[in-house]
C-alpha cells in the first residue's frame, strides 16, 4: 500500500496505472489499514479542495498520518491566492516569457500532468509551475499584456475535465513519475524511509563527489533508508520523502535555501536546515555571533560606507576583506596597502551594505573540525595552496588546492576540538565544519561552515565506513523520533 490514489468513486477511474491502488476518499477517511499506513504516498485526486470538503481531508488526515500526501494542504492554500516564494516568482515570470513568447494569441491554457505536458516545447514551463504548486492536474491560463505575457490563474482540474484524448498521456506522466529511478535497485521488499539528496555532480565546487554520495547512501540502504538523488527540478516532489539532505552549495538567495524551507515546512529531517544556512553563510552574522560569545578569532571589524578609514587603523596591514556570502575562498581578498584597501571595500560594497575586514593571520594549514550533532565528528589540516596565503588559489578559471590530511578527533589538538565543537553548537545540532587557525597557542574561530567537505578518500580516511554510519544514523533517528511525533513509530 505505498502508493494510493484517492479519488472520489474509483468506480468512475479509467485509468490503469502500474503499482499504485485506486480508493474512495471516504474510504481513506474512514477505514482503519488507511490509517496505519504510515509512509505511503497519497495522490488525491478528489474533484474539489474546499475548505472542510473530502478532497481538503484526505490531504490534510494524510499529513496527520504521516503520509506524503500530493496536493499538501500548503498547496492547496497557495492555489488560492497564488502565492509563490519571491525567489521562484521571479523564475516563473523568465519562463512564462520565454515559453510564450512565439505565441501569437492573446490567450493560452495549459494542462500540467504530473509536473508534464503533451507539447515539448511547454515542459520547462509545466515543470516549473508543478515545482511550485505541486498537485497531480493542474491548469494555468495565461494573457497577454502591453508588458508582456502575465499568469491569470492556475488551479487543480478533475479527471472528468480532463480531455480523453490526454488520458494515455497522463498515464505514461504518472508511471514514469512513480518510476523514477532510485541510487538503490530495490533489495529488499520494502525500505522503511525516503531521504532525498540534493545534488549535482557537474557544480564545479561540489560539497562532495559522486563516490561520497555512493558511499553515504551505502550505509542509509543498510539502515532501511532508501535514497533518491534530485535536483532543483524536483521542488514539488519533497513531500515524496521523509528527509532531505543538501549536497550543493548552500546561499540564501539560491534554490538550496527554497528547498531546505520547504522540506522543513513538510516536516521533513532537513540537513542543512534553513536556520543553519541563513546563519552561516552571513560572515557579518557568524563575526556579531562569535564576538558576543566571547569566542577566539582574529581582529574583526565589520564594515560599511562609513568606516572605511578606521579598517587600517584597527586591523594594520594587510588585511583580509570578506564578502559576507563568499565560499570555497572566493569573495575573499586580502589588501596589501590602504589605495587598494580602500579601492577593494568600494568594490565590495557596491554589492553588500556590509562587509568584514579581519587582520591577517597567515598559518601553513586551517583545522577544520567537522562537527554532527552537537559532537567532532572527524578533524582535518587544510593545507594552502602552493604558493598562496589561501588554501583554494582561483584563477583563470580554474582552482588549485592545496594538500588535505586527516586525523582521528582523539588525535587531534584538544583545544581546538573544543573551540570548534562550542562554536557549531552556537549554530545548531547539524553538520557543520569549524575552520580554526592556530597562532601561538591560541586557537581562532575563523569560520563555521553549514554545508562542510564531506568528499571520499579525504574526510572519511580516518573514519572509513564508519563516517557515513554515523550521518546515516544521525537521519535515522531523527527521522523515527519525527514519526513518533505524528504517532506512527
Amino acid at each position: 500500500m505505498s502508493t494510493l490514489i484517492v479519488v472520489n468513486n474509483p468506480a468512475k477511474w479509467p485509468l490503469d496505472i502500474p503499482g499504485v491502488r485506486v480508493v474512495s476518499a471516504k474510504s481513506y477517511l474512514t477505514e482503519p489499514e488507511f490509517a496505519q499506513a504510515a509512509g505511503a504516498k497519497v495522490f488525491n485526486l478528489c474533484r474539489h479542495y474546499a475548505y472542510q470538503s473530502m478532497g481538503y481531508y484526505v490531504s490534510l488526515l494524510a499529513e496527520a498520518r504521516g503520509q506524503r500526501p500530493m496536493p499538501d494542504i500548503a498547496t492547496i492554500m497557495n492555489l488560492r491566492s497564488l502565492s509563490m516564494p519571491r525567489g521562484m516568482a521571479a523564475d516563473v515570470e523568465e519562463e512564462i516569457q520565454k515559453s510564450l513568447a512565439p505565441l501569437k494569441s492573446n490567450e493560452f491554457t495549459l494542462s500540467i500532468y504530473f509536473g508534464r505536458n503533451m507539447a515539448n516545447r511547454y515542459e520547462r514551463l509545466a515543470l516549473t509551475l508543478f515545482n511550485l504548486f505541486p498537485a497531480p492536474f493542474l491548469r494555468a491560463a495565461f494573457k497577454r499584456e502591453e508588458s508582456g505575457w502575465v499568469m491569470a490563474g492556475i488551479g487543480t482540474i478533475s479527471l472528468g475535465e480532463v480531455p480523453d484524448s490526454h488520458k494515455p498521456f497522463i498515464v505514461q506522466s504518472a508511471t514514469e513519475y512513480l518510476q523514477r529511478k532510485r541510487l538503490h535497485k530495490p533489495r529488499r521488499s520494502k525500505s522503511r524511509y525516503e531521504l532525498a539528496i540534493l545534488f549535482d555532480a557537474e557544480e564545479k565546487h561540489s560539497p562532495s563527489c559522486p563516490r561520497a554520495i555512493k558511499r553515504f547512501s551505502d550505509a542509509c540502504w543498510d539502515l532501511g533508508i532508501n535514497t533518491e538523488l534530485i535536483d532543483r527540478n524536483d521542488y514539488g516532489r519533497l513531500a515524496e520523502f521523509d528527509a532531505l539532505f543538501i549536497r550543493q552549495t548552500t546561499a540564501v538567495n539560491h534554490h538550496t535555501y527554497r528547498f531546505a524551507r520547504r522540506a522543513q515546512n513538510l516536516g521533513l529531517v532537513v540537513m542543512d536546515d534553513p536556520r543553519s544556512i541563513l546563519r552561516c553563510t552571513n560572515k557579518v552574522y557568524l563575526a556579531e555571533l562569535l564576538q558576543r560569545n566571547n569566542l577566539p578569532g582574529p581582529r574583526t571589524l565589520i564594515v560599511h560606507e562609513d568606516n572605511i578609514d578606521e579598517v587600517a587603523r584597527v586591523l594594520g596591514l594587510p588585511c583580509v576583506l570578506k564578502r559576507p556570502d563568499g565560499a570555497f575562498s572566493q569573495g575573499v581578498m586580502k589588501a596589501a596597502d590602504e589605495s587598494e584597501l580602500r579601492r577593494t571595500i568600494e568594490a565590495m560594497l557596491q554589492d553588500s551594505d556590509l562587509l568584514i575586514a579581519q587582520e591577517f593571520v597567515p598559518t601553513e594549514f586551517d583545522w577544520r573540525v567537522g562537527v554532527l550533532d552537537k559532537r567532532a565528528l572527524y578533524v582535518c589540516r587544510y593545507h594552502m595552496a602552493r604558493q598562496h596565503w589561501q588554501i583554494a588559489k582561483h584563477e583563470e578559471g580554474t582552482t588549485r588546492f592545496g594538500r588535505t590530511e586527516t586525523l582521528a578527533v582523539e588525535e587531534a589538538p584538544a583545544d581546538v576540538v573544543k573551540v570548534a565543537v562550542k562554536a557549531a553548537n552556537l549554530i545548531g545540532d547539524g553538520l557543520y565544519g569549524v575552520d580554526v587557525k592556530v597562532v601561538g597557542d591560541e586557537p581562532y574561530i575563523i569560520e563555521i561552515n553549514d554545508n562542510p567537505n564531506l568528499d571520499a578518500g579525504t574526510e572519511d580516511a580516518v573514519l572509513k565506513e564508519d563516517l557515513w554510519r554515523r550521518l546515516a544514523g544521525t537521519f535515522l533517528r531523527r527521522i523515527e523520533a519525527a514519526r513518533v511525533g505524528l504517532g506512527n513509530p
